[in-house]
């Protein structure tokens, strides 16, 4: 009787590698990994390249949420900044913000 071989396709094995990868590796590896990456992406690509993917990744979560997720990340942003930051924080950015709106 023959064997029957199937080829995987790249993105099972991809699948299957980062599967294996992750029982292996911890948090900081993925840390690790993820800094370099950052690095050498900010040594190849300009600010327009940041720009762009940025948009971009705006466009898609704006069509996929709606107007009470971003108000209730507003909330949440809103809490931590007010447990980081004192009263002359906002103060400087309110004064910012009053001086760039007239």
């Amino acid at each position: 009787m023959a064997d029957i071989v199937e080829k995987m396709s790249r993105e099972e094995a991809g699948r299957m590698g980062g599967k294996k990868t992750s029982k292996t590796h911890g948090k900081e590896f993925y840390k690790e990994i993820g800094k370099k990456g950052g690095i050498s992406t900010s040594r190849t690509h300009k600010a327009d390249f940041y720009q762009e993917i940025g948009r971009k990744g705006g466009q898609s979560t704006s069509r996929s949420h709606n107007k009470e997720y971003y108000q209730d990340i507003g909330k949440k942003g809103g809490k931590v900044t007010s447990q980081t930051h004192d009263k002359s924080f906002y103060e400087k950015i309110g004064a910012k913000g009053g001086s760039t709106s007239q």
